[in-house]
């Protein structure tokens, strides 16, 4: 592993040269010393090429001269950066217009001395690295002009795969469907009619399977049917044409092997090929160049028309798949811990052994865990396991991951194979700093870039190329590589990312975080440890235990990164303003003062700060070099003004600017200068919804002012109360999405049809929008625009398109019914998505939408819309959804005829529905999912059958549903997988032929009281059988459910037993029965389900006993509301996990509760006066008691003078005792509990004071505590919460002080419901308690209001 050596000091020298190039004013004097370190730094850059491949006899010693190396290297880069440090310090006083004396542009000196200064120090820098060039011939290292590519990787190891199958690789776990999916991918399809030769990629990092399941395809019996010739290529990191054709030949024709020219080679494989199907697999493929693969490729199909014949290729590389597939690839995915566990059992306790004890299960289980879903992993861990005790597994579970012997290596070296593949050194070393983030951290793509660039590893290839983006640029080469993984893109455009535990693993050893100069910390003893990091580029304190920083924060020269996320820091000393060189600062979003000082921060490139910072004004506009900001709010008389953007040019991304409202009139928005920001993407323009309407008549032309750059992909206008949209409209030409909403005094659309990039347009709450007419379409625009074929083209490229709220809305005007007509134009093209929702006053829509895919319509009064839009003309839906459309009686003829590719239809709340289609389903060939909601007077689906592709039946509350059409006997609906059917009080009974649906997995009935029977005899594949308030269903006959794996009977009144028979159901898990008053006893049946792990029988009064005996090593959930009819439970029971006892008429439980138990709840005992003592119960985690309203005190175990034997315990609920308690029960400190539920005590006038010493709380939620009227203060002390829910306190008016609110600095989420003193004093900006809680990220006040 030789470049872990060397990698950190080639980017140390590459920045120092770097840096030694550039052009300093204050050099003149020492001009030649400059010179000399670039030049010495060169020739060290050639020498450390040498050291990456050290001899055997050298390897210590290039060690230490590498480590040497790096140290000088390092120094020598903090001396160049004084001497940025300096320029800028002199920039920011003449900014600031201080003295303009030449002495006091330097620290504590005059020019001169500075340069004598600085001098001495270039000059012992280069003593330094003349020294150590004489100790590299010394040790035998020597210049080398370039690498030796047969050396690029270091040390060899045997990367050589091939397609026989190993012993433990003939029954690949977790992969049968995908090798089924690809072996009909590559028989079946037609794919081979429309390229020359088909390529399918499977794609996923090291040790995922990807080599494993390409030999299963090979070997399945129908590729060998279907390809005449097979050949398995291991190609690995060197992709040359010549072997990999000579592969080929050996495979097909071992005697030519020799043959080495690839024009002979060609012509040999041409005869042996000749009119053949082959199937090739190139395994661990690396090669990105698409010129090499172009050329394999021509000589493929030179070799054999090629027709048929398909090639797989395993990659680790997202864009080596990119650049070879043909066919949708194969993006293998992790396995479960259950499919780990299964690898990792076959190995470690190999056929024919003792079989494992359940304890030892418990254990292997948790070891699986731990594998990540990596086949490999598994492997070797079973490798490792095998013929080990349970001791010695325990030791290995509880050990870190890789405290393990030398197989370890394996993984590493196969991982590390990813990383040899980085090219660039600056790459290598950005991989190697994700270390620093601890194990399953969700990384953020932005956050990961600022570190990168704060260490001066971005260097721009391009001179038109930021920083910025070449850190997103490696990103994307990380990922690519396998080396981040679940990379996610929010709906806000945020990307994240988290690092796999075994890279975790490999970024650890390749790192050398001694020279990375970064900081993170929680704050532990900050004070005394800033002054020995001096030269620290980082300092990332989110999360960390401070409330301010210490003054000498202004003494990091050095530093570029400043994260105080999440602290309780509320100000800043002025100190910070000496940061010239800080690119990124990250404030807590509670502070309001923003900071004066960050004027000096010139350097500053991206900034953090909450919604509700008061940033004073004439700072922003002095920042000229920031590349992002989070938004900027308008000032009114006080807070920045609109024309403190003007020099913000380096803008880009997401902009947003609200309370645009404050902008005196359009010639003061000109000077914001947008159409100068070429390099915003998104922008956001926001008016405050709540402000007087009275003083509008200017906005019309701020918002004209607001012109921004025609580079512009995404807009959103919002709160605009001007009466016509800008003209800059028309000419933006880039734009991808627009968004409209709450432009309440616009009686029209701007001109969109014309614009050649728009891809998605929602308008959202235009009250005074009447028409969409010739205005939305702009077809003048389009004049002079012509297809090849003549015809004009209005929203040529569009792809969704979202009407919502716009109740006034009654005409959508057809485009040009003339031009289309006569075939002269054309509209919608590509419009793939409609949503019309909540028009409540439209009347027509057009008809002509020819590639629409998914149509929603809701809250519409009249069904003429959806006739229109559901016209003949409309065959390519697959998606439709109709709610509430109150004339609608049946779908328009021919929606289903013509449709033939509808695979989802739903309809709900539409009251006037008698009929779903006229043709019923004869044509829906398609159809997968059938969901009727609330549609009172329909009553039949239809005359015909139910289309066999159905997989999904879902009716519900149809009151006037008679019956369901009937199911043909010869296969059923073969495809059928799920049957709900609920609350069709005229529905008689279920289908015929439902006995015939052998797929059918899932079925539930609920409130169909006059169904009599279920007929499921053959449904075999059944796995959950629910039935629910049936009063006159007698029977189930679920014992021929063979598969059934939940039966749940609730509130059948006439079951009188329970289908199961006497040998058991073998795949049953659950089994819940609930009012069943004429069920008389439990099946003999029930002790011989091996499976039954979850058992609830509540509310069941003949049910006297309950026989679990045989179920003790398996039963982990029981639900019981007569305790005693249970057997004893001894110690032996040791399965049971959870218990809970619901509506016990008893005044006491004297049964014994067993020490296993990790859940108990107690709920709905109104007679229960005393708990049995849980001084027993240490395993517990979770322990609910409620509603138990005769109880007055706390079980022995939690109440306060018991013994503190809930050391585990993590949940608590309490709630509703006796009414009269005047005070909350004496209650045992648990320190280590995360969440509390305490609810139903209307006579406390304040919170139990224990609360309060219960720091680890994350989650704590009030419920119906009526006679408090405030929060104690002491609540700032749960430092851990991160939820609070405080629900009915009906007199509660105040929560605690500003000052204790923000100490809870991990608080993100408050919700307050049904508490209206507390909920009117929360009003944002005008309540007296807004203060107290304005900082918080997430907020919800009655009826959902989100504010965030």
């Amino acid at each position: 592993m030789a470049e872990f050596l060397t990698f950190g000091a080639q980017e140390l020298l590459s920045k120092v040269a770097s840096l030694a190039a550039q052009e300093f004013d204050l050099v003149w004097g020492f001009n030649g010393e400059i010179t000399k370190l670039r030049e010495s730094v060169l020739m060290l850059e050639a020498v450390l090429r040498d050291a990456e491949h050290p001899r055997q006899d050298q390897g210590d010693a290039v060690k230490l001269w590498v480590k040497k190396l790096e140290d000088i290297a390092q120094h020598a880069d903090d001396v160049l950066d004084d001497y940025g440090y300096e320029l800028l310090r002199r920039r920011v006083q003449l900014q600031n217009q201080m003295k303009r004396k030449v002495q006091n542009f330097f620290s504590h000196s005059n020019p001169i001395f500075f340069r004598v200064k600085m001098a001495h120090k270039i000059k012992k820098i280069n003593t330094s690295l003349d020294e150590l060039n004489k100790k590299a011939s010394a040790i035998g290292l020597f210049a080398r002009l370039s690498l030796d590519p047969t050396t690029s990787h270091g040390i060899s190891i045997d990367r050589e795969t091939y397609s026989i199958l190993k012993q433990d690789e003939n029954n690949i776990i977790g992969r049968d469907d995908v090798v089924a999916d690809i072996v009909q991918a590559l028989t079946k399809s037609n794919h081979n009619l429309e390229s020359d030769l088909s390529v399918l990629a499977i794609v996923g990092m090291g040790g995922l399977g990807k080599t494993t399941l390409a030999k299963s395809i090979y070997h399945e019996s129908e590729i060998s049917r279907h390809f005449e010739k097979k050949m398995w290529i291991c190609v690995s990191t060197l992709f040359e044409v010549n072997s990999i054709l000579r592969g080929i030949l050996e495979y097909l024709k071992p005697e030519n092997a020799a043959v080495k020219g690839i024009d002979a080679i060609c012509n040999i494989l041409q005869e042996e090929l000749k009119g053949k199907r082959y199937l090739l697999i190139l395994d661990d493929v690396w090669n990105e160049d698409v010129e090499k693969w172009n050329d394999l490729k021509s000589c493929l199909v030179r070799i054999t028309d090629a027709q048929r014949s398909s090639i797989i290729v395993t990659t680790r590389s997202d864009k080596v798949a990119k650049t070879v597939e043909t066919l949708p690839r194969c993006d293998l995915r992790k396995l479960s811990d259950d499919e780990c566990w299964l690898i990792l059992k076959n190995k470690a306790v190999p056929v024919g052994s003792v079989p494992i004890l359940e304890d030892q299960e418990t254990i292997g289980r948790e070891i699986a865990k731990k594998c990540g879903g990596i086949p490999l992993v598994a492997k070797v861990l079973g490798n490792i396991m095998c013929s080990k005790t349970s001791n010695e597994w325990s030791s290995i579970m509880e050990s870190k991951m890789w405290d393990l012997p030398k197989e370890e290596e394996r993984i590493m070296s196969i991982l590390k194979l990813s990383f040899d593949e980085l090219k660039f050194s600056s790459l290598k070393q950005c991989f190697a700093y994700c270390s620093e983030f601890i194990k399953d951290t969700v990384m953020e793509k932005d956050d990961l870039v600022q570190l990168w660039m704060s260490q001066g590893w971005l260097h721009p290839t391009k001179s038109n190329m930021e920083m910025e983006d070449r850190g997103n640029e490696y990103f994307n080469i990380l990922s690519e590589k396998s080396l981040f993984e679940d990379v996610r893109t929010d709906y806000k455009g945020d990307t994240t990312c988290k690092m796999h535990d075994l890279v975790h693993d490999l970024a650890e050893r390749v790192s050398n975080m001694t020279n990375c100069r970064s900081l993170f910390s929680k704050g532990e003893a900050l004070w005394n440890t800033l002054p020995n990091f001096r030269s620290l580029r980082v300092l990332n304190l989110y999360k960390a235990d401070i409330d301010k920083l210490p003054s000498s924060i202004g003494k990091l020269t050095h530093l570029r990164y400043l994260n105080v996320m999440k602290t309780r820091v509320k100000a800043f000393p002025k100190s910070i303003g000496q940061l010239y060189y800080l690119q990124t600062f990250k404030m807590p979003y509670h502070v309001e003062e923003f900071p004066k000082m960050i004027a000096n921060m010139i350097n500053l490139r991206h900034v953090y700060f909450g919604k509700h910072a008061k940033v004073p004004v004439a700072i922003l506009g002095r920042l000229t070099n920031l590349r992002s900001l989070p938004f900027l709010k308008v000032g009114k008389e006080t807070g920045p003004r609109i024309e403190e953007m003007g020099g913000l040019n380096h803008l880009r991304g997401t902009l947003s600017i609200y309370n645009l409202e404050h902008v005196r009139d359009g010639e003061e928005a000109m000077n914001a200068k947008l159409v100068d920001k070429k390099h915003i993407r998104k922008l956001t323009l926001d008016w405050k919804l709540s402000r007087p309407s009275n003083n509008v008549d200017n906005e019309d032309d701020v918002l004209e002012g607001l012109r921004p750059h025609c580079n512009l992909e995404i807009l959103k206008i919002q709160g605009f109360m001007g009466v016509k949209f800008p003209s800059w409209l028309l000419l933006a030409s880039n734009l991808k999405e627009i968004e409209l909403a709450g432009c309440n005094k616009c009686e029209g659309f701007p001109i969109l049809g014309h614009l050649p990039n728009l891809i998605h347009v929602k308008m959202e709450d235009m009250q005074n929008l009447r028409c969409l007419g010739s205005k939305f379409y702009g077809y003048d625009q389009i004049s002079g625009a012509t297809t090849s074929d003549g015809r004009k083209t209005l929203f040529p490229v569009l792809r969704s398109l979202h009407i919502e709220n716009a109740e006034n809305l009654i005409d959508w005007m057809e485009a040009g019914d003339v031009m289309l007509m006569a075939g002269k134009l054309r509209v919608f093209p590509y419009l793939e998505e409609l949503h019309v929702l909540r028009c409540k006053q439209l009347r027509s829509a057009p008809s002509h939408f020819p590639s629409l895919k998914m149509l929603v319509i809701r809250g519409v009064e009249s069904g003429l819309p959806i006739a229109n839009i559901l016209s003949n003309k409309l065959t390519t839906l697959t998606y439709l959804s109709v709610h509430d459309v109150e004339g609608l009686t049946s779908l328009p003829e021919g929606t289903l005829r013509n449709n033939k590719s509808l695979e989802c239809l739903r309809i709900c709340n539409c009251s006037e529905l008698n009929c779903i289609s006229p043709h019923g389903f004869d044509y829906c060939a398609s159809l997968q999912l059938l969901r009727i909601w609330k549609c009172p007077k329909l009553r039949y689906l239809s005359d015909g059958l139910l289309p066999l592709s159905l997989k999904e039946l879902d009716i519900q509350d149809c009151s006037g549903l008679e019956s369901i059409p009937i199911i043909p006997e010869q296969g059923g609906l073969p495809s059928l997988r799920k049957l709900i059917i609920t609350k069709c009080s005229q529905l008689s009974s279920l289908p015929d032929g439902l006995q015939y649906c052998t797929s059918l997995q899932q079925l539930v009935i609920d409130s169909c009281p006059k169904i009599t029977s279920i007929p499921v005899q053959y449904c075999t594949s059944l796995q959950l059988l629910e039935i629910r308030r049936c009063p006159k269903i007698t029977f189930i006959p679920a014992q021929y459910c063979t598969s059934l794996q939940d039966l749940d009977i609730l509130s059948c009144p006439k079951i009188m037993s329970i289908p199961i028979p006497s040998e058991g159901l073998p795949n049953l898990r659950g089994l819940q029965l609930w009012q069943c008053p004429e069920l008389s006893g439990l099946p003999s049946g029930l002790g011989c389900c091996p499976s039954l792990i979850d058992l609830s029988i509540t509310e069941c009064p003949k049910v006297t006993s309950i026989p679990i005996n045989s179920l003790s090593t398996n039963l982990r959930s029981l639900c019981v509301d007569n305790p005693e009819s249970l057997p004893i439970l001894y110690d032996g029971f040791t399965s049971l996990r959870r218990l809970e006892i619901e509506g016990c008429q008893s005044t006491q439980i004297d049964h014994p509760i067993l020490v296993s138990l990790e859940e108990l709840r107690i709920r709905r005992c109104p007679n229960l006066e005393t708990v049995p003592s849980f001084d027993k119960l240490t395993s517990l985690r979770e322990l609910w008691i409620s509603d138990c309203s005769r109880l007055t005190c706390l079980p022995s175990g939690l109440a306060m003078a018991s013994p503190h034997v809930f050391t585990r315990l993590k949940q608590l609920t309490l709630g509703r005792f006796w009414n009269e308690l005047d005070s909350f029960p004496a209650l045992q400190v648990l320190p280590q509990l995360e969440t509390l539920t305490i609810f139903g005590w209307p006579k406390l006038k304040s919170l139990p004071e224990q609360v309060q010493h219960m720091t680890s709380l994350t989650e704590l939620r009030i419920d119906s505590f009526e006679g408090v009227e405030a929060i104690p203060e002491w609540l700032g002390n749960l430092a851990s919460l991160h939820s609070l829910y405080i629900f009915r306190c009906k007199n509660l008016m105040y929560l605690p002080s500003v000052q204790a609110m923000q100490r809870l600095t991990k608080l993100d989420w408050l919700r307050i419901y049904n508490c209206p003193l507390l909920s009117e004093r929360c009003t944002a900006e005008s309540g007296p308690e807004w203060p107290k809680i304005s900082h918080l990220p997430s907020i919800s006040v009655d009826q959902g209001q989100v504010i965030s």
